[in-house]
């Protein structure tokens, strides 16, 4: 039986949707409440690859690098982006970002696409000291 992936936010508002019914298939008992919700559903496929090949490498971004077939400062910023989407990113200030610069020229080496780079460039204007 094929499953559907969890929306999680409203097609209405935009809003966090919330889970507030659950049910047993097998004896149609269902519990009725709010319930939290996994933050890894939210993930979109490239997403969770992305941590699949990360937790598969034991970590090693370098064979991230090489899974994806990017460059060592696209993985380590797509690796940065999912932490944030997963709310793990307490060491941001620490981490270092790729520069605008460094972002031209994975564009321009055809290892990031150009909506990928707009998404880091437009990131770049919220996180301190991440121009150059």
């Amino acid at each position: 039986m094929s499953r559907l992936r969890v929306p999680v936010d409203c097609p209405v508002c935009g809003g966090e949707l919330v889970n507030t019914r659950l049910g047993c298939r097998n004896c149609g008992t269902e519990l009725v409440g709010e319930f939290g919700h996994c933050v890894f559903c939210a993930l979109d496929p490239a997403e969770a690859e992305l941590l699949k090949v990360f937790l598969a490498s034991r970590g090693n971004l370098k064979e991230v690098e090489k899974h994806l077939g990017v460059s060592y400062p696209t993985a380590r910023a797509r690796f940065t982006q999912l932490l944030a989407k997963l709310n793990l990113d307490q060491d941001a200030d620490q981490t270092q970002a790729m520069t605008q610069a460094q972002i031209l020229a994975e564009v321009a080496s055809g290892a990031l696409a150009p909506d990928e780079a707009a998404a880091l460039l437009v990131g770049m204007d919220d996180s301190p000291g991440a121009r150059g």
